[in-house]
């Protein structure tokens, strides 16, 4: 059974017969191709009959989105390790530096020379 839905960059889907995701990360109209990436880190990239031979559905963006970029830092995803942080704030909340903060680390006590 083909597959109806467009190639979109940057969405996630699911392959109905392996389960594995993968997310679409250029398509050129032009030359006619999709490149996907599996989460695992594969590349590939397919013409777009191939595209409309696969069985996939839309996927939500994994938790985890960054399984194939192994170099990344945990803070480079946009959130940082809430240990010992209250659980019913957001990650938003924790990551705010407020400007008591700034002035409370910064040292206006010096003397300029």
């Amino acid at each position: 059974m083909g597959n109806r839905l467009p190639p979109i960059v940057g969405n996630w889907y699911t392959h109905r017969d392996k389960g594995a995701m993968f997310q679409v990360v250029a398509l050129d109209e032009d030359a006619g191709t999709v490149e996907i990436q599996e989460f695992d880190g594969g590349l590939d990239e397919l013409d777009l009959d191939e595209w409309r031979s696969l069985a996939v559905d839309r996927a939500e963006q994994p938790e985890d989105w960054g399984g194939p970029l192994d170099d990344l830092e945990p803070d480079e995803f946009g959130y940082t390790d809430m240990a010992g942080e209250d659980k019913a704030g957001s990650p938003l909340e924790a990551a705010i530096t407020t400007w008591e903060q700034i002035v409370e680390d910064d040292d206006f006590d010096e003397p300029i020379h």
